[in-house]
């Protein structure tokens, strides 16, 4: 049964990386869920923290394999409730006077702010974990979703 997993790569920061990592995963059959990839504390390292649906046995491989490619430094899985978790989403939702005040009061649910508004649209900039994301689009969709764009999941694994 296949399950969403989230990796965190510390690579070097070398051109053609982060086309070898997707390739990699890709080439098993895994749908790519989310990839973010930063600088870090020391600019010649990237953190790519990785979001894939697989499944158990197949993940292991892929780690294994991740961590024997050469500019790759460290291949760590993040398991649920000892990680921290960010996006950035923004959703242009319809709006009307009436629903203007519902799209406030949404927002305003989930730490978000009305990002820009006109006569007939609102952007709404939202930063939570992932589950809060899900579960503001959730709330945002019956009332018109006509564009969104979400970062995708970064991620540090709490000490």
């Amino acid at each position: 049964m296949s399950e969403k997993y989230t990796l965190s790569c510390l690579v070097e920061n070398h051109f053609g990386v982060l086309v070898r990592i997707a390739g990699l995963i890709s080439a098993r059959g895994f749908n790519i869920d989310s990839l973010t990839v930063s600088t870090t504390e020391d600019p010649t390292i990237s953190r790519m923290t990785i979001v894939v649906d697989a499944d158990a046995v197949k993940l292991e491989q892929v780690k294994h394999q991740l961590g024997r490619l050469i500019d790759v430094i460290e291949v760590q899985q993040l398991t649920e409730g000892n990680f921290i978790d960010r996006e950035l989403l923004l959703a242009r939702v319809k709006a009307n006077g009436k629903s203007e005040a519902e799209l406030a009061q949404i927002a305003e649910r989930y730490g978000a702010k009305l990002a820009h508004a006109s006569s007939h649209a609102v952007v709404i900039e939202a930063i939570g974990d992932t589950k809060a994301m899900d579960r503001l689009v959730e709330q945002l969709r019956p009332l018109g979703i006509t564009q969104l764009v979400r970062t995708g999941r970064i991620a540090l694994e709490k000490q």
